[in-house]
């Protein structure tokens, strides 16, 4: 591809994966977002709770100078707590919503524009029940996102390696969508490449199934599908690490389907974002450097 792969897309990063000790909502955010946008080769960053109102004063006065597209997990938030949108018991699905909400208002606060959520677990036979509990949830959380000018969206997992998620499979994340974009029409599925193998998902069949209407959000990372590794499952190793399932060439085959359904066109330039996480012995800035010249060789092989 000769031209600048900017001129597609506005690269990402989750923050709170490249600085795990972040993820809990405590630790040396400022400090180490500070690292993030002093980088230009990035315009976008993803961000999540925040639990002291002084460090989320510094981060919001820090993003307000980036000029950089900023997003908001509640995954952390959810996963962290065990909370679940789609329980059967009524008070912890109320418990989950209101959290998310609570993240809804510091995304605000800091300048977000969109909040991403998962789905509960998979319960199995009660799989239709589930569904509807989540409906119900989200259309909750998306009229209280956009009465706050943000965009909900909701990230899609694997359903039975590690995170064993209701969404999940992508068919099920399209009937999600038709049935929240009737009063939702901004609502979309976050699609990220490190769950597209435990996802047992190729990337054409994963966004041929959504398209491009119903994408709001890309990730991509890598995983381990090889039972007994120590990085198994929904960990977002580094690309290339020995027994993962995605390096430059998974890389180069999901842009190439991004640009096939047109999700990635010139002048559209939305955000694809690395997730990735360094691991036992790495650093946060040798993994994040990895990304960067995993994304630009895959980018010159188009």
């Amino acid at each position: 591809m000769r031209d600048s792969l900017q001129s597609y897309m506005q690269v990402g990063i989750v923050h709170f994966m490249a600085f795990p000790e972040c993820m809990k909502g405590e630790g040396p955010i400022y400090d180490t977002l500070t690292k993030i946008v002093e980088d230009d080769f990035f315009s976008a960053v993803e961000i999540t709770w925040i639990k002291d109102p002084a460090e989320r004063q510094r981060v919001k006065a820090l993003l307000a100078t980036s000029h950089m597209t900023v997003g908001y997990g509640a995954q952390p938030a959810l996963l962290m707590q065990k909370l679940n949108l789609n329980s059967f018991d009524p008070g912890e699905r109320k418990r989950a919503v209101d959290q998310v909400k609570a993240c809804t208002d510091e995304a605000t606060e800091v300048g977000a524009k969109a909040i991403a959520v998962l789905s509960g677990p998979d319960p199995g036979e009660r799989r239709d029940e589930a569904m509807k509990l989540l409906i119900d949830s989200l259309r909750d959380l998306a009229a209280y996102a956009k009465a706050r000018g943000l965009r909900l969206v909701l990230e899609s997992f694997d359903a039975k390696y590690d995170k064993k998620c209701l969404i999940g499979p992508h068919k099920d994340a399209l009937a999600l969508c038709k049935a929240l974009r009737k009063d939702f029409p901004d609502f979309g599925i976050m699609v990220d490449l490190s769950h597209l193998p435990i996802q047992d998902e190729s990337p054409k069949k994963a966004l041929g199934t959504l398209k491009k209407s119903n994408i709001a959000h890309i990730h991509i990372g890598n995983s381990v599908k090889q039972a007994g590794h120590p990085l198994y499952g929904d960990q977002h190793p580094r690309f290339g690490v020995p027994g993962g399932e995605n390096d430059v060439p998974q890389v180069v085959e999901f842009l190439k389907t991004l640009f096939e359904i047109e999700y990635l066109a010139r002048g559209r330039r939305p955000v694809v974002a690395f997730e990735v996480k360094p691991a036992a012995g790495e650093t946060s800035g040798a993994v994040i450097a990895s990304a960067k010249r995993t994304l630009l060789e895959a980018w010159a092989k188009l």
